[in-house]
């Protein structure tokens, strides 16, 4: 009860973060890459768009394939988080793997991160989901984690309204019948766009690559374990098979 207590502190504090104020740095960054987008012709923009979707969900079908499904019976909250801590823990590792190998090769195997990094990224998410006690066979579990990787790779702004989704998931989930795929990989893009960019130069592109990956992945566990703990907690054992 001490721990969940702590617990229960620590997402209040992160949910303060997720509501906070956009910072005038972020919006004029957001503005900027804005911009940027309208510049890009329409055909462009309906080619990009497709080809995430489809990488996304290969990506979302390998890692449900993969991912083990059994659900370990009456874990306490803590022992479910330390575990999640632990797969962390390992795929930041390989990401940071990953991310020097392909930063040290340059533009061409700088190029091939973005699948393979997104590939851990999903896989993670899938072993947390599973660890928190959630069915990944059911499709809207899968599009839960697909909202949780947006929160965590997007601007300010989308990112609150992301997060009123998340927090309302049960009422949301009889709406939302998919994802806006080009507001998801715009989003995701101009997210790490300027970090991967460093990283397909030569020599210098392999610090780049793993401490860039190190921290995405850092970034994307705080997020998967907070919204799953937040979930958890509210939840209780309804809607959860354990």
């Amino acid at each position: 009860m001490d721990y969940e207590q702590n617990v229960q502190d620590e997402l209040m504090a992160w949910k303060m973060k997720m509501r906070r104020r956009t910072g005038i740095i972020n919006k004029i960054s957001k503005k900027t890459q804005t911009k940027i987008n309208s510049f890009i012709p329409e055909k462009v923009h309906q080619v990009v768009t497709e080809g995430i979707k489809r990488m996304v969900k290969a990506t979302l079908t390998g890692s449900n394939l993969t991912t083990n499904k059994k659900r370990d019976e009456g874990l306490s909250l803590y022992e479910r988080d330390e575990l999640v801590r632990q797969k962390l823990s390992s795929y930041r590792r390989s990401a940071v793997i990953e991310g020097a190998g392909t930063g040290a090769g340059g533009f061409l195997l700088g190029l091939a991160d973005f699948p393979l990094l997104l590939s851990l990224k999903m896989k993670f998410l899938f072993e947390a989901a599973v660890i928190y006690g959630y069915d990944t066979n059911q499709y809207e579990e899968r599009l839960f984690i697909l909202h949780i990787f947006q929160l965590a790779f997007s601007s300010d702004d989308k990112r609150k309204d992301v997060f009123e989704i998340i927090e309302h998931w049960k009422e949301y989930k009889q709406q939302v019948v998919d994802m806006d795929w080009r507001e998801f990989q715009q989003e995701y893009r101009d997210y790490i766009d300027l970090v991967k960019m460093f990283q397909l130069i030569p020599g210098f592109g392999a610090v780049v690559g793993a401490f860039a990956n190190y921290n995405l992945l850092d970034q994307l566990g705080e997020t998967a374990m907070n919204v799953y703990r937040m979930r958890f907690l509210e939840d209780g054992t309804e809607g959860r098979e354990l």
